[in-house]
């Protein structure tokens, strides 16, 4: 009951099915849980993209601008290319049911794992960037990272599992905070930038640019497009959309689109204008905040608002990810497990799965965003593409009303996405996108390695005739009751076993000579009737002389199945059970893995004291 308690005091009362419908969330609640991973992507998309300009030459800096109005143009592809799949699939599913359906099984696969690893990825490195945040404005937390980084998953994890509308309300405020606190460090910074009343080092438009190689071009324009990360979520979480569904998503989806473009070159042209590059333990948000609001508490707010956002940036996979994997757990790809709707209406263990795939990364890679980051875009444009290609497809397939139209915006959504992957996949293999190519396959030979198994189980359990009624015979069986004395819980769990069966026999593992010959006495006196056999254990273990009397049972006897009845206590309080050995656990979990084997637990519950 205790368990219990803190269960509902953490999560909430349980809601009932009819409670769906009203977990359904408005458009301005989900920009804030599906949009929030891409908006936080322009606190670190800009600095990665100076960094590598940076690490040619200072000049090559101002190339920014240019490439900054590349991505942009690909988020208006992209967002126009996804309002046709919100309008194809309004149940959602993304990347993984437009490529299933359209382009093949494996294609779905393949973005499906792409979509998984990207999701775990995204609370990896929101977090980690939203700590790095605060660690800029507050040096002494640098070497807690790890730990605060878990901190936060946990507090995350917890949000979710209280359910999406819950989860989304509480959210909302820290999103509109951190775009107004964007937007108020444009205004003002622009503001003193044009009034002459901060100086300004360079102008946005250059009559020439320096010339740079075009792997540098490539590599900078490859790390910039890690703002676009996330823009996928809206059409993967159309379900959670008040209705009408579908519309509501493709408005949402719009409107993340423009806010994000407006930060995104916002950013990257304010520090251009100041001429700033991030430096170690300096985010580039944290040194525009110095330059333009000096040390004034509208600096701290903007450091507090990004970390928020950074780490709500995270929620967007909480919203996906427990979908993602319900779509492939229904499909016999993942544990079915994975399919469960927990009490407060969510995917539970979606939920805790991704908690915990996220915290491993983290303590992997040091809670780095720098190490993190390389990883993290080549999953993205995978399934960007992928779903495009099957969009095209499903255009040219049912070439319903201005099917043209559509097919040609998601080719050419399908072609720009490929062309980045390519980039990114080339010029960031070194860093770290191997692993990622890598980690797809595995995860598709996991799926299918699960797939096999869940087909081989319906086939052998299907082999029941149910076409006529079924005829019960009555089983021979031996029960096995092992004890470790005498006391009120044997005397239940024999009285249990002597209704089951004519023969039930009881054991005892000798551990102590003198405290097995006492046992013997006391056994002919109390239970005389009842077989009662020694064990002998020359190297003092309780499970392997056990299994093996119940082998040499089952074979004098060729019953059909072996019973073995377990007498167990259960405390007051649960904290107790620390206090005793759990014999039981071992004794069930040695028996699972054995044919024709029946274990039964039959508990005492102590009365006791507190």
């Amino acid at each position: 009951m205790q368990g219990l308690s803190l269960k509902r005091f953490l999560l909430g009362k349980p809601l009932s099915n009819v409670s769906l419908s009203h977990e359904r969330i408005p458009k301005w609640k989900a920009l804030s849980t599906l949009a929030s991973d891409a908006l936080s992507s322009v606190a670190y998309a800009t600095d990665s993209m100076l960094v590598v300009l940076a690490a040619f030459s200072t000049a090559a800096v101002i190339w920014s601008i240019p490439i900054a109005l590349a991505i942009t143009a690909l988020l208006i592809i992209i967002t126009a290319s996804y309002r046709q799949t919100i309008e194809a699939y309004p149940l959602g599913g993304g990347a993984y049911r437009v490529a299933k359906d359209n382009l093949g099984l494996r294609a779905g696969l393949v973005a499906g794992a792409s979509l998984l690893i990207d999701y775990v990825l995204t609370v990896s490195v929101s977090v980690a960037a939203g700590v790095e945040n605060i660690a800029s404005a507050f040096p002494v937390l640098h070497e807690y990272r790890i730990l605060l980084s878990i901190i936060v998953i946990v507090i995350l994890m917890v949000m979710n599992l209280r359910g999406i509308r819950e989860s989304a309300t509480i959210f909302a405020f820290p999103t509109y905070f951190f775009i107004f606190s964007i937007f108020a460090l444009l205004v003002v910074g622009f503001y003193k930038a044009l009034s002459g009343q901060a100086a300004v080092a360079m102008p946005l438009l250059h009559e020439t640019y320096p010339a740079v190689p075009m792997i540098l071009f490539l590599r900078a324009f490859a790390s910039g497009c890690s703002a676009l990360t996330g823009v996928e979520a809206i059409s993967d979480g159309v379900p959670v959309f008040r209705e009408p569904a579908h519309k509501n998503a493709k408005i949402t989806l719009v409107w993340m689109a423009v806010i994000l473009g407006l930060m995104f070159i916002g950013i990257t042209s304010l520090a251009h204008v100041f001429h700033l590059i991030p430096q170690p333990g300096q985010t580039l948000i944290s040194l525009l905040g110095r330059v333009v609001f000096e040390n004034s508490p509208a600096y701290y707010a903007l450091q507090a608002a990004t970390a928020l956002i950074l780490f709500l940036a995270a929620n967007t996979s909480y919203a996906d990810f427990p979908r993602l994997a319900s779509f492939l757990a229904k499909d016999r790809f993942l544990p079915r497990q994975f399919t469960s709707v927990g009490d407060r209406l969510v995917f539970s263990n979606g939920i805790v799965g991704l908690s915990v795939a996220a915290i491993f990364l983290l303590v992997i890679f040091k809670a780095e965003t720098s190490h993190l980051l390389p990883l993290y875009a080549v999953g993205v444009f995978l399934s960007f593409t992928l779903s495009q290609a099957g969009m095209v497809v499903l255009h040219y397939r049912t070439r319903q009303r201005r099917w043209i139209y559509s097919l040609c915006m998601n080719g050419l959504g399908a072609i720009a996405t490929a062309v980045v992957l390519l980039d990114i996949a080339w010029t960031k293999f070194m860093g770290g996108a191997w692993m990622i190519v890598v980690m797809i396959p595995v995860m598709i030979f996991v799926f299918k390695k699960i797939y096999d198994h869940y087909t081989e189980v319906g086939k052998e359990l299907s082999h029941l005739d149910r076409s006529r009624p079924a005829v019960f015979q009555k089983i021979r069986h031996t029960v096995i009751v092992p004890i470790s004395g005498i006391h009120q819980g044997v005397y239940e769990a024999l009285q249990y076993a002597l209704t089951i069966s004519d023969d039930v026999r009881a054991c005892y593992v000798d551990l102590d000579s003198e405290a097995t010959s006492r046992m013997e006495a006391q056994w002919n006196v109390w239970a005389p009737g009842i077989p009662f056999t020694v064990l002998k254990s020359p190297y003092r273990s309780l499970i392997e002389p056990l299994l093996a009397y119940i082998d040499d049972v089952e074979e004098s006897r060729n019953d059909d199945v072996v019973t073995v009845v377990i007498p167990e206590f259960v405390t007051v309080r649960w904290w107790h059970q620390l206090l005793h050995n759990h014999t039981a656990i071992f004794i069930r979990a040695a028996l699972t893995f054995r044919r024709r084997k029946v274990v039964t637990s039959v508990r005492y519950h102590l009365k006791g004291f507190d």
